[in-house]
C-alpha cells in the first residue's frame, strides 16, 4: 500500500522504483508536506537493497508547478527562523537525493518551475517531452532560487544559470537538451516507449558497478586529478574487479553470456 498523501512510490520486480509526485490537482506542486514525504520515500529507497534505480515522475499534466501558493502564502507570515527551518527542509530533500547511492532518472512532461529545476538537477540523468516548459520562476516573485542553485548549476553550467535565474524566461524541452538539463527530449506520444528503453537498458548494468560509478563520479567530478583522486580511482577499480559481479560480469563476458543481473524478468506489473 501506498503510505503517503503527495506521492505513490511504486516497485517494481524488475528490481527498480518509480516515484510519483501525486499532487494533480495542485499540478504537483511542493507543500510542507510533500518535502516531507520526499524526504522520507527517499530513506526507503537508500535503504531497500534490493532496488537498482529510481524513477522520479509527476502525475498528470505537469511534472511539477513548484512550490504551492498557499505554501508561500503562510511562509511569507513566518518569522527568520521558521522560514530557516523550511529551507532547511527543502535543502535535505535535494541533498538526498543527489546523495542516493542508485542511479536516478527524472521523466518531465508539462511544467517544470521553480524547485522542480531542483529535483530535475539532483538526478544524475533527465529525459522529458520536447514541448515540456522550464522556469526558474522565483525572482518574479521577489524571490531567489537559493537552495536549488548548486544543483542548477551543475547541470546547466554557471552561464546558462545565471540567464535564466536572472531573467526568468520560459526555455523548451529542445532547449533543455541543449542545456544539458535534458539527456533527451522526445514528442509526447512517443515518452513512454522511450522510457521504457531506458528502463530495459539500465537493467542490463550490474546493479553494483551503477553504485561505484555514481560514488567514483562523485568522488572525482570537482577538481585536478590529485595524488588523492589517483589513489581513490586506483583502489576503486580494484575494489570492483574482485567483487562477486565484477567476477560475474568478467566470467560472463569471456564465457559470451548474459551475467546473472540480467536474468530477471522483462514485463510485470508493477506494486505499491
Amino acid at each position: 500500500m501506498n503510505d503517503f498523501n503527495t506521492l505513490e512510490l511504486q516497485t517494481d520486480p524488475r528490481g527498480f522504483a518509480t516515484l510519483w509526485l501525486s499532487r494533480e490537482h495542485k499540478n504537483n506542486a511542493f507543500n510542507a508536506e510533500m518535502i516531507q514525504e520526499l524526504i522520507v520515500a527517499l530513506g526507503k529507497v537508500q535503504s531497500d537493497d534490493s532496488l537498482r534505480f529510481l524513477l522520479l515522475r509527476g502525475r498528470g499534466k505537469h511534472f511539477s508547478a513548484g512550490a504551492d501558493l498557499a505554501w508561500m502564502q503562510q511562509s511569507a507570515e513566518l518569522d527568520y527562523n521558521t522560514n530557516l527551518d523550511d529551507a532547511r527542509h527543502l535543502a535535505e530533500l535535494m541533498y538526498s537525493l543527489a546523495r542516493l547511492k542508485i542511479p536516478t532518472l527524472a521523466v518531465v512532461q508539462g511544467a517544470a518551475y521553480g524547485g522542480a529545476l531542483g529535483l530535475i538537477s539532483a538526478c544524475d540523468m533527465a529525459i522529458g517531452t520536447d514541448n515540456a516548459q522550464f522556469c526558474l520562476s522565483e525572482v518574479r516573485i521577489g524571490l531567489a532560487p537559493a537552495v536549488i542553485s548548486p544543483f542548477v548549476v551543475q547541470a546547466i553550467g554557471e552561464r546558462a544559470a545565471r540567464r535564466f535565474a536572472l531573467t526568468a524566461e520560459r526555455f523548451s524541452g529542445q532547449r533543455a537538451r541543449e542545456l544539458g538539463l535534458l539527456s533527451e527530449c522526445y514528442p509526447v506520444a512517443e515518452l513512454e516507449q522511450h522510457i521504457a528503453h531506458w528502463v530495459d537498458n539500465l537493467l542490463l548494468n550490474s546493479p553494483q558497478a551503477m553504485r561505484a560509478c555514481k560514488d567514483l563520479l562523485r568522488e572525482v567530478s570537482h577538481g585536478a586529478p590529485t595524488p588523492a583522486i589517483r589513489r581513490y580511482c586506483e583502489n576503486a577499480i580494484a575494489r570492483i574487479r574482485v567483487s562477486p559481479e565484477g567476477q560475474e560480469g568478467l566470467r560472463a563476458f569471456l564465457q559470451k553470456r548474459n551475467p546473472r543481473w540480467q536474468t530477471s524478468p522483462s514485463i510485470l506489473e508493477p506494486r505499491s
